[in-house]
């Protein structure tokens, strides 16, 4: 859940530098284009149901291909121009402190850094950090490649900006008592403002169910409000409702943190030992997900608690019978798997830096989370070592950078020539 540097716990249009920076990369066939499209269909239109998170929800960007097939040959095409050492770099989204996004400038030139995740607390203005955006931006722009720009901004105590341009939002457990219509209005109103700055994907909805029996004894959720309400089907439809509403203006949501964390009572930042006993494949806790999933949600997270029912042997992150068979094979989800935070949770501090990073993407994973800005070099090291001595590693590499452009494509960083 990520709760570090003074997180708990997802975009206006953004500019880089005076106006749209666009690239050739490799030769030039693909073009990466630094100017905001997004979706057309304005604030709370919802995509089409039934889809797994790829290109295919929303209006394409300009330049774009059409429909799910156009957009995975597009995606693939780009992706087969890229080194092994960018394909690794699309792999990472890694962490910079809000109040500062330049620090990450070096990391992202240097390990060609596919995402960068805004960690902790501001009230800094609208305009001041739409430049520091925009300047990131700049640099990643000598790579080729443009990044996806994270944050958590889920309303109550885990809203990453505040202040006189990001008003306050409501816990979710307020937010879950507002009608669907409130809801879909507010909450577009809320993802504009990040949509401005240049923010591309929130790390939200939360689609954990609390039930009313633990409550604020569930640490990582309930002790902060963070679900929607206690029961599944309320909570799956107004996350239904957040989806649409925030990926109807142009930025990516991320539904977490799978298969759930609403019964652990251990908090996965702080501690070890985070299980849930009772959810199975077929759990109705499950519900707010796959409900989410056919919202057209760009992305899922995954949580790093342990659930012996699904894979007694690892937590959530590393397992592939959680990534692989239950998200992927049975729920059919085919968009971009982030993990939670594998650098400063504590729930993960067995394992060697490196190691994380290499198990989450062999269990499925794509996308690499770390709020630890240090974390870039060693994690881009060891999967560039596993790729680059285990041919099925390097396969599982591309796999996940091709789903990575995929979702840059849907966001608008990217077009095809």
């Amino acid at each position: 859940m990520v709760r570090h540097a003074g997180r708990v716990g997802p975009v206006p249009r953004w500019v880089v530098a005076a106006g749209a920076v666009v690239l050739l990369l490799a030769g030039g066939s693909a073009i990466w284009a630094a100017s905001a499209t997004g979706d057309d269909s304005g604030p709370g239109a919802r995509p089409s149901a039934g889809g797994s998170g790829g290109a295919a929800h929303g209006s394409a960007p300009a330049g774009s291909p059409s429909g799910p097939e156009a957009s995975a040959d597009c995606a693939a095409a780009l992706v087969a121009k890229l080194s092994i050492e960018q394909q690794v770099g699309q792999l990472l989204m890694i962490g910079t402190p809000i109040g500062s996004p330049g620090d990450a400038s070096q990391a992202v030139q240097r390990y060609q850094l596919g995402g960068i995740f805004l960690a902790g607390r501001s009230s800094v203005s609208a305009s001041a950090l739409k430049q520091s955006i925009g300047r990131l931006q700049s640099v990643a722009a000598k790579s080729g490649v443009a990044l996806q720009i994270g944050i958590d901004q889920e309303g109550g105590q885990v809203q990453t900006l505040k202040g006189t341009d990001f008003p306050p939002i409501p816990s979710a457990v307020n937010q879950g008592k507002l009608d669907s219509a409130t809801l879909k209005t507010r909450t577009a109103e809320w993802a504009k403002r990040l949509k401005d700055v240049g923010v591309t994907i929130d790390l939200a909805p939360v689609a954990d169910v609390v039930p009313t029996s633990v409550g604020k004894a569930n640490p990582p959720i309930g002790a902060f409000d963070r679900q929607y309400g206690p029961a599944p089907d309320p909570v799956a439809e107004d996350v239904a409702t957040v989806v649409a509403a925030i990926q109807g203006v142009g930025v990516l949501t991320t539904l977490k943190h799978f298969p759930g964390l609403g019964r652990v009572r251990v908090n996965t930042d702080t501690s070890t030992g985070a299980r849930d006993d009772l959810t199975t494949a077929d759990d109705a806790s499950l519900k707010p997900f796959i409900t989410g999933i056919a919202a057209g949600s760009a992305a899922v997270m995954i949580s790093s608690a342990t659930y012996p029912k699904l894979d007694p042997a690892n937590v959530a992150a590393f397992s592939a019978p959680i990534v692989t068979g239950l998200l992927r094979q049975k729920l059919g989800f085919d968009g971009l798997v982030l993990s939670d935070d594998l650098g400063a949770a504590v729930a993960v501090s067995s394992v060697a830096v490196g190691q994380r990073a290499v198990r989450f993407v062999q269990a499925g994973g794509d996308v690499v989370l770390s709020v630890k800005l240090s974390d870039a070099g060693p994690m881009t090291d060891a999967l560039l070592a596993a790729a680059k001595s285990n041919p099925a590693f390097a396969t599982r590499v591309t796999e996940s950078a091709t789903r990575v452009i995929r979702s840059k494509l849907r966001a608008g960083l990217a077009t095809c020539a």
